[in-house]
């Protein structure tokens, strides 16, 4: 895809998520774009980059770090979250390179997550991931439980600041964005990622504070 066609997308995005915010009876106070960048290399990126766009995602630490230090030392004031499953043999690397990490998922997660942080001192906000589907294939912590992983990462005083989900992919996303809302409200928790290429309109419609939009600015991912 040519520069001019992504920042072209890009500003069409832009656009729906203002429209969608005015559209909304009661919108979030804000809501950030998080350009997903997963399978698409670092020339794909820097138009974006120009553009001024600034909050990105990667799926994997992996592939985050094979691209994402030469092009912060481009453009320091980069925002990157991880929006796909961490394990904890990968968290260090996480801590180091981003500032937000959206998938909290478990009790053991947080625990290794809270050591690292104490260990390097740099502490990204973290949102709990919830598997509002209760799909088995899918990361998540399971709706009935997410109060209690909640309170587990409160107690180890984790700079937690809000909840993610990804709906499954047939249904109306928008009772899973209600839920999301509901358990935000419930445990006090500002931030709501929800929201994808297909769908981010309607999570705006419930309160999404960070919208995760790959494909409709970049296209199709780059398979290897």
């Amino acid at each position: 895809m040519s520069p001019e066609q992504i920042n072209e997308n890009l500003s069409h995005i832009v656009a729906r998520i203002d429209a969608a915010r005015k559209a909304a009876v009661k919108p979030a106070p804000s809501t950030t774009l998080v350009a997903i960048t997963k399978t698409h290399p670092a020339e794909t990126i820097y138009p974006a980059l120009i553009a001024g766009q600034r909050v990105f995602g990667e799926n994997r630490v992996q592939e985050a770090q094979a691209k994402w230090p030469a092009i912060r030392a481009d453009y320091s004031d980069v925002e990157l979250h991880l929006v796909g499953p961490l394990q904890t043999n990968k968290v260090r690397e996480a801590v180091g390179l981003f500032d937000a990490i959206q998938t909290l998922d478990r009790p053991k997660l947080a625990d290794v997550l809270r050591a690292e942080m104490d260990h390097t001192a740099r502490t990204p906000f973290l949102f709990v991931q919830v598997n509002t589907g209760e799909e088995p294939q899918k990361s998540g912590v399971l709706p009935g439980e997410a109060a209690a992983l909640i309170a587990h990462a409160r107690a180890l005083r984790l700079p937690l600041k809000g909840l993610m989900c990804i709906p499954p992919a047939r249904e109306n996303p928008a009772p899973h964005f209600a839920l999301l809302r509901k358990l935000a409200e419930e445990h006090d928790l500002p931030l709501l990622s929800m929201g994808m290429s297909g769908d981010f309109e309607i999570a705006i419609r419930f309160g999404a504070t960070h919208v995760r939009v790959g494909s409709a600015i970049f296209g199709e991912r780059v398979t290897r």
